[in-house]
């Protein structure tokens, strides 16, 4: 396979400043769009939309944490053992995350967003507008241990 090159189209601004699981719910951020690269053009019509779709990557995961086979989500023994593509754990081969969040305003290049699940000067990779009609089509299914992770992922111990 051969290589991929990205170059980051943002990065985010504010929010939380350290890498903790849980409470992302109410955490407002600003996604700063590369001004050398966009200019707002860029942006013309995505205010229309109420969320996103924000892929970023996870810089502050070292290389050498990084999973590759199968692991207990958070280590917790009481869940089973999955791999690393049947989780969305941070230490991803790539260290490649996408989140879903509220667009609150478009400012210029700045994009205020609420629960986005990314820290201060994480680079944005890509930015979308979340169309409903690229939501899960037919019933969703999904194991236990997974909605018992995310009971509080974006509820409760949210900084401001």
């Amino acid at each position: 396979m051969g290589e991929v090159t990205v170059r980051p189209v943002a990065r985010v601004v504010g929010g939380r400043e350290e890498v903790r699981d849980d409470g992302w719910g109410s955490v407002a951020a600003v996604i700063r769009v590369d001004g050398t690269r966009f200019t707002e053009e860029a942006l013309y019509g995505l205010a229309e939309f109420s969320h996103l779709e924000v892929v970023y990557h996870f810089d502050r995961v070292p290389e050498g944490k990084v999973e590759s086979g199968a692991r207990h989500p958070r280590g917790n023994t009481d869940w089973p053992l999955v791999g690393i593509f049947a989780q969305r754990g941070k230490n991803r081969p790539n260290r490649i995350g996408v989140s879903r969040c509220a667009l609150v305003r478009v400012d210029g290049l700045d994009l205020h967003v609420t629960g986005l699940d990314a820290v201060a000067g994480t680079p944005v990779l890509d930015i979308k507008p979340y169309l409903a009609e690229f939501g899960p089509r037919g019933e969703v299914r999904q194991p236990a241990w997974s909605t018992e992770l995310m009971r509080t992922y974006y509820e409760g111990g949210a900084e401001r």
